[in-house]
């Protein structure tokens, strides 16, 4: 059993996983996006936004050894320096405002060859705002109800409301009040049924 096993194994070695996620790291910092399986792709995700996290730390660390010891961490797991250094240099500044959820992962469907399930992960844009979530459906029946019922302010305003609303419930009967009429059958009837 896999307990307390927490990232994807790739069914490789953990040495060639390293070498492997430090590959398309590089690849995801210098091109932008790439394209692989979603299983890589998933892999990649928590890997490459740790490093973007060293360099927001670097960015806003005014020392130059704490900054020099978050380069040289993050050269430890991507083992490219002229990534690391296109990286923390200039493309850390698109990421300066933004809390995380640095990459974005798209599905594009199988593979020709062995179908294995193909995505696209790529850094989100600076000024990106992502999508908005839908609205429910009963959630915007609640908000017009609460829209339509008058809400009084002050005690001197709920006085004319309860007035008024007095005055519709005597105008109109309540249920209780309405009587229908009777319909009577006769003696007859009530023996043949």
């Amino acid at each position: 059993m896999r307990h307390r096993v927490h990232r994807q194994s790739l069914g490789v070695t953990r040495e060639h996983r390293a070498a492997m996620l430090a590959n398309m790291s590089a690849s995801l910092i210098t091109h932008g996006r790439i394209k692989t399986t979603i299983t890589k792709a998933k892999a990649l995700r928590p890997f490459i936004e740790k490093i973007v996290t060293k360099a927001k730390k670097a960015l806003a660390k005014t020392e130059k050894k704490d900054k020099l010891h978050l380069r040289r961490l993050a050269v430890a797991d991507v083992r490219d320096e002229s990534a690391i250094s296109l990286l923390f240099d200039e493309k850390v500044s698109e990421f300066e405002n933004r809390p995380g959820g640095y990459t974005r992962i798209y599905k594009l469907g199988p593979r020709k060859g062995d179908a294995a399930e193909m995505a696209l992960i790529e850094f989100v844009k600076a000024d990106d705002p992502g999508y908005k979530k839908p609205k429910k459906k009963g959630a915007a029946k609640a908000k017009k109800a609460v829209e339509a019922t008058p809400v009084a302010e002050t005690p001197a305003e709920a006085a004319p409301v309860a007035e008024a609303e007095a005055e519709t419930k005597a105008a109109v009967p309540a249920e209780a009040d309405v009587v229908a009429p009777a319909t009577e059958k006769p003696a007859d009837e009530d023996k043949k049924a």
